[in-house]
């Protein structure tokens, strides 16, 4: 069962609530305010009409829609995009258009999802060296050898 957190929102300019589709989804749909049209291989910056404010010590991810990515190679630029608790202006999801067709968006069209996450701070120390592991200091595909 889940332990919901409440996050106040403010509709801006038609913005709708966002929706879970099912009872276990994990993220949440959000809508356009916009109708416009997303030419191959554009990127736009499409409002939804929402504000919110997100508890402290937490961050709202927006992620691509799969079905979007799926059928018309429409995604979030930047998946997953982080809102910070302290952003108190316009959601606006950043869509890029991968395909080879014009993808209309419709003012109410679902074009991207918000999962919120429980986020920590982390405190830099600088050291002289770090602990030995197997791996070292491969990177970049050293581990697929």
């Amino acid at each position: 069962m889940f332990n919901p957190i409440t996050v106040k929102f403010i509709k801006l300019d038609g913005g709708e609530v966002p929706e879970y589709m099912t009872g276990n989804a994990a993220g949440c749909d959000v809508k356009s305010v916009d109708t416009l049209f997303l030419q191959p291989s554009e990127t736009r910056v499409v409002r939804t009409g929402l504000a919110m404010e997100i508890p402290t010590g937490y961050e709202c991810q927006v992620r691509s829609r799969s079905g979007l990515a799926a059928r018309h190679s429409v995604v979030v630029l930047n998946s997953p995009g982080t809102i910070d608790s302290d952003y108190r202006g316009e959601l606006k999801v950043i869509l890029h258009n991968h395909g080879h067709e014009t993808f209309e968006i419709k003012s109410g069209d679902r074009i991207a999802q918000l999962v919120f996450s429980q986020i920590e701070q982390v405190v830099f120390t600088a050291v002289d060296s770090l602990q030995d592991t197997d791996r070292g200091d491969g990177g970049l595909g050293s581990t697929g050898k």
